[in-house]
């Protein structure tokens, strides 16, 4: 098996395809990223030749991307790997709409806050790709193409070309036509801005592939045929599929929180323990979507899933390849620290003092002070449900602070690991934090 690598093979830009593949079709299919597309043998003839430009769009209806949009991010990479030119459109026009939810209407957005958000959006789309070489990557945003488009112009130019019976039979369209709810004109027309991008990416830059999430294959079809009636040319779509976890439930949430790759709304240490909690079901899975490792380390982490999952050795190295992969090889090796010092493999005196508060952000937390004393605080942060059983408990040698086991139910707080924190541990795996102070950033 490969030795683990120092950075991620996206940040780094380093040659990733796996050469046990006849073509980057291939990978992409045994990998689990085409859920559906049009002509398959034909996308396959199309990759394996010449450098092709393809393109996928993400709308700015939220500050961050998501661990669904980064299954998009690395199928734009992959292909980009095998020699292709990749296009990353930031929706700046449909990010004022956006698409059409299952139930409800959409909060639009104010055009300032959208813009903002093209603008993170689009700064994350760009640690995916590489801007050098015959290949390299651009960013587009479709605002620029259809802002200065009239009404008018927009109805004879585009709209002639789409029939509303067609329109109207789209899974999105049609849930929200059955719903209480119905459907604005203003979503029901998104279907038709998604087309025109894929039409004015094959004029400009002879664009002739889109790819996206199987949910907006509707709106992915819709570019297909506009560019097939216009300009009498066949494109091409693929669709990747939904991720949800083996008990059906949805990818990508954690008690109705999604998985941010903004490191402020969502920290490289949540992130490395999301993954690191990965299902024995679905790990390998999740290797083959989201890291770069070839189909032999794969295959090697489905024998050990197979006969020794206890050591989940699987787990560490997909948490370690995709919190690398968003966050950079630093961080990931910090929150690693963190997370072997908290659970006594480590010197939690040594850690960064940013990555142990936002580690311990995800445990139980309470703000206390130095003068509480360690049962107050094992109440406080539920630890134990009573003073008296927390001293059972210390008296038992079963309480340890800061790494230390507590022999004294009269022993205080102290707040003497970095940014003024403690850490409570109530046997081998009950952890909790205390601040002492404000934290404080550099």
């Amino acid at each position: 098996m490969a030795e683990l690598t120092t950075d991620s093979p996206v940040r780094a830009l380093e040659p990733a395809n796996d050469p046990s593949f006849e073509s980057v079709w291939d990978e992409i299919v045994w990998r689990g990223l085409v859920h559906v597309s049009t002509d398959q043998q034909a996308l396959r003839e199309l990759l394996a030749g010449g450098p092709i430009t393809y393109y996928c769009g993400f709308d700015p209806t939220a500050p961050s991307l998501h661990l669904g949009n980064l299954v998009q991010l690395l199928l734009l990479r992959r292909l980009q790997l095998a020699g292709h030119r990749p296009l990353g459109l930031v929706g700046g026009s449909t990010g004022l709409i956006g698409d059409p939810r299952p139930t409800a209407e959409r909060t639009l957005n104010t055009p300032e806050t959208v813009q903002e958000w093209v603008t993170r959006l689009r700064a994350q789309v760009e640690q995916f790709l590489s801007f050098e070489g015959e290949n390299a990557a651009r960013i587009v945003n479709n605002l620029d193409w259809t802002a200065p488009l009239s009404a008018i112009d927009f109805l004879r130019e585009i709209g002639k070309h789409y029939r509303v019976g067609t329109m109207l039979k789209k899974d999105a369209v049609s849930a929200r036509l059955n719903s209480e709810a119905g459907i604005s004109y203003t979503e029901f027309s998104y279907q038709i801005l998604q087309g025109m991008d894929f039409l004015e990416l094959y004029r400009t830059y002879g664009c002739v592939l889109q790819t996206g999430g199987s949910d907006q294959w509707g709106n992915l079809t819709s570019g297909v045929d506009l560019v097939h009636h216009v300009e009498h040319v066949g494109v091409h779509a693929i669709g990747t599929p939904l991720i949800t976890n083996s008990d059906g439930t949805k990818f990508g949430k954690s008690e109705g929180n999604a998985i941010w790759l903004d490191a402020a709304m969502c920290s490289p240490y949540r992130m490395y323990q999301f993954w690191l909690n990965t299902d024995d079901a679905d790990v390998i899975t999740r290797m083959k979507i989201f890291t770069f490792l070839t189909r032999e380390e794969i295959e090697e982490y489905e024998r050990l899933v197979a006969v020794e999952s206890y050591r989940r050795a699987a787990q560490r190295r997909l948490a370690l390849e995709v919190t690398t992969t968003v966050h950079g090889s630093e961080a990931t090796a910090a929150v690693i620290a963190a997370s072997e010092a908290l659970f006594g493999q480590g010197d939690l005196t040594s850690l960064d003092a940013e990555v142990l508060r936002t580690a311990l952000e995800e445990l139980p937390h309470v703000q206390g002070t130095v003068e509480m004393t360690v049962p107050e605080a094992l109440v406080a942060t539920g630890l134990v449900a009573s003073l008296s059983e927390a001293r059972r408990a210390i008296a038992q040698g079963g309480v340890s602070l800061d790494g230390i086991r507590v022999d004294d139910d009269g022993a205080l707080i102290t707040g003497g690991l970095p940014g003024g924190v403690s850490v409570l541990r109530r046997g081998k795996k009950t952890l909790a934090g205390v601040f002492t102070e404000p934290y404080k950033t550099a």
